[in-house]
């Protein structure tokens, strides 16, 4: 049986720590404020971000209601399912990055229990 894989989520503005490990950004857009430099990636996988129709869908309406938050889980979990021929080779490049040690998945929304990088660990915890 192979080992539980070990995914964590962060804010990309946060403090680089040791135990991060392999750090991807999982958002569409670059945050504004963080130079490549400071935010120490492994990759930018953008194709594991929400479509830009979803995000502009949702942008600031999962923080009003659990709703809102459970529709745009409902809808990026959709699109995960689906996956692009992008969407497949970043999810390879993250799958291997998480067999080989500790991976954290870096989103820019100031709302730590809902946006894509939590839903994003889910879809891959439930998978």
């Amino acid at each position: 049986m192979a080992a539980p894989l070990t995914i964590a989520v962060k804010r990309i503005h946060d403090p680089v720590a040791a135990g991060d490990g392999a750090r991807f950004l999982v958002d569409r857009l670059w945050p504004r404020g963080v130079s490549k430099e400071k935010a120490a990636l492994a990759a930018w996988l953008k194709p594991l971000s929400p479509s830009d129709a979803l995000r502009k869908t949702y942008h600031g309406a999962t923080a009003e209601s659990d709703e809102a938050w459970d529709a745009f889980r409902r809808d990026y979990f959709a699109e995960l399912d689906v996956g692009s021929d992008e969407a497949k080779a970043a999810l390879f490049t993250l799958d291997a990055a998480a067999s080989a040690g500790p991976v954290t998945l870096l989103y820019a929304a100031k709302d730590p229990a809902r946006n894509n990088a939590v839903a994003l660990c889910e879809w891959l915890e439930r998978r």
